[in-house]
């Protein structure tokens, strides 16, 4: 298997975007799937290199990537060195991330005899999910996407109204506390500023409305962070999506950061099978 980490695909006016691509060599062109983290995550958590082995193995080039805008940087990819920055991200900086990558995959001569573009597919996780869908209904260059744990309302998650949304407008900062490094991280008004902005582009329920390719929705019964409501709620918005719930399993489907293990959690391995059949089904 061929494994690149922590490639570097750099512009001058933006912040560079630090990349991750997983192959096993052969002389047929591969179909590409692209993942997105989610909020507070990255490219490099607990068992994604696993993840993307599983795939580079069942015949894809999978390629991982941070949001520029995540916390890390190039020198420390893990974790939140940069804070902020994170307090500049948005969703809108996420999805123009999401497309440089498809930019620089597509026009890159490294990897032209290795990807078959036209068989392009996203898979995200939590947050990065809704990026995905999104990003699939505005782009015609994407064949399918998946999403595991994927959030279906971003306004609701700003709880507009409350007291601390409140105090977030009036001083223009909030904190979101990391539970596993404790790390306060801020974020600026800015991020709901944005949103308002581009709400239209940003309504994931208009997005998935729109979606006139496969996709595969990827939930756990038992996820404390992003209710199995959300799940159904994107499936009932394209009765054409196939969704898959897995009994028993949480947000990140029983897997953890750091990871140690050798295997993919029982829950996760499924995710990923499901995922890779979807994937390597014809499109119809």
């Amino acid at each position: 298997m061929i494994i690149e980490k922590n490639l570097v695909l750099a512009e001058t006016s933006k912040k560079p975007l630090l990349y991750d691509v997983f192959y096993t060599p052969s002389d047929n062109e591969k179909p590409l799937i692209i993942f997105c983290h989610g909020f507070k995550g990255f490219k490099d958590w607990g068992v994604w290199d696993l993840v993307a082995k599983q795939f580079a193995n069942a015949g894809f080039f999978f390629v991982k990537f941070n949001f520029s805008h995540n916390g890390g940087t190039l020198e420390q990819p893990v974790d939140f060195p940069d804070p902020e920055t994170f307090a500049q991200n948005n969703f809108s900086i996420e999805l123009d991330d999401l497309d440089r990558m498809l930019d620089h995959l597509q026009s890159s001569i490294k990897w032209k005899n290795r990807i078959d573009f036209n068989r392009l597919g996203l898979l995200g996780h939590s947050r990065g999910g809704s990026i995905a869908l999104i990003k699939t209904e505005e782009d015609s260059r994407i064949k399918k996407v998946a999403t595991w744990a994927a959030v279906s309302d971003f306004e609701a998650r700003f709880q507009v109204g409350t007291e601390a949304f409140n105090i977030w407008r009036e001083t223009g900062i909030s904190y979101i506390e990391n539970s596993r490094t404790k790390q306060q991280l801020p974020l600026n008004f800015q991020f709901y500023e944005d949103f308002i902005q581009h709400k239209t582009r940003l309504t994931i329920s208009r997005a998935v409305k729109q979606i006139k390719v496969p996709q595969l929705i990827i939930h756990g019964s038992e996820d404390p962070t992003v209710s199995i409501k959300e799940a159904k709620a994107i499936h009932s918005w394209n009765p054409e999506s196939k969704l898959e719930i897995i009994n028993g399993a949480d947000h990140v489907f029983g897997a953890s950061h750091p990871w140690n293990k050798e295997n993919l959690p029982h829950d996760l391995m499924r995710a990923t099978k499901l995922t890779a059949n979807f994937f390597q089904q014809p499109n119809k």
